[in-house]
């Protein structure tokens, strides 16, 4: 039921997010607004000021959680899907700040630090695949829903496991600092499973030790899981698993109390929703080969359809 009500918040959020754009850019978004003083601030605060004074907004990446962020040799910058809709936040804020030099900077971040590199101002935007839930956004905001997933299982092939009930007595690998970490923990303890949990410092070691042997599952999102199949080219030994034991509504983190940041996401969004880009985006990433040359195949989820046609999408 927590789980329900969550994505509730999140789709609640959204017709939110939506009716801000709608105010802030009229009816009739098919190219950037104009730059004049009337949308300009005309004194810059939070993150707004500090992407002008130095000159760049910093996106936070991930190295492994394809296909949002992560690193690939074939790039000299991360790749994924929140990495464009980050870089469409970016150019937002260049529009907003009449056109300043202002250049897209990258820095790593883990599941555990992600947060205090948004809090601390490491970075300004966190783009990887970050579930915006309700004790999260205590202390960061988000952007509106990108997509909606849901933990799942990875496990080889004929090894018995079909669901968490199997795995009484086994090892489950978990990534350090994510809500499925958190919702497996709890999920042994209220049903004493007697289930050995262990954790990766990545999403990339996580299922390292799941191949290597040394767990007998992987508890993450599903998407990410399909992900790590079409990656390692492991259709034929790993298979995910299960009903869905949480969902996970995704998001852009930011730093909360940003009123002027907060606004610049919300015209990006509205921007991207209203000239195609959300479903182009999401169309590059997961229904036609990637960059890098992955095929995932997976189609618009209907939460995930709602969630766009919330920010006015309606062509999919």
């Amino acid at each position: 039921m927590k789980n329900i009500l969550a994505l509730a918040f999140g789709f609640v959020a959204l017709t939110a997010w939506s009716a801000l754009a709608e105010d802030v850019n009229g009816a009739d978004i098919t190219a950037p607004p104009a730059v004049s003083e009337e949308n300009t601030p005309a004194v810059l605060t939070g993150t707004l000021l500090k992407a002008r004074d130095s000159g760049a907004i910093t996106i936070g990446y991930r190295e492994a959680s394809f296909p949002f962020s992560y690193v690939a040799k074939e790039s000299s910058a991360p790749l994924g899907y929140s990495i464009d809709l980050c870089q469409g936040i970016a150019d937002e804020i260049v529009r907003e700040l009449n056109g300043a030099p202002v250049r897209v900077a990258y820095a790593p971040v883990t599941s555990d630090s992600r947060m205090d590199a948004v809090i601390s101002g490491k970075v300004d935007l966190e783009c990887g695949s970050t579930t915006g839930n309700v004790e999260r956004q205590k202390t960061v905001a988000f952007s509106p829903v990108i997509f909606v997933a849901g933990t799942k299982l990875l496990v080889k092939r004929n090894s018995g496991v079909n669901s968490y009930k199997d795995l009484t007595g086994k090892t489950l690998v978990v990534t350090s600092g994510t809500t499925n970490e958190v919702a497996m923990k709890l999920l042994n303890d209220k049903y004493k499973l007697g289930i050995t949990i262990i954790s990766g410092r990545d999403h990339e070691e996580s299922y390292n030790l799941l191949a290597d042997g040394k767990a007998d599952a992987f508890a993450t999102d599903d998407v990410l899981l399909y992900g790590f199949i079409a990656r390692k080219k492991a259709e034929a030994t790993m298979a995910v698993v299960g009903d869905f034991i949480t969902y996970e509504a995704y998001g852009i983190m930011f730093r909360k109390d940003d009123p002027q940041m907060a606004a610049a996401v919300g015209r990006a969004f509205a921007f991207m929703a209203r000239t195609g880009h959300l479903v182009a985006t999401y169309h590059k990433w997961f229904l036609q080969p990637t960059p890098t040359g992955e095929f995932i195949d997976l189609p618009i989820s209907l939460q995930l359809t709602e969630a766009l046609r919330a920010l006015g999408v309606d062509d999919f």
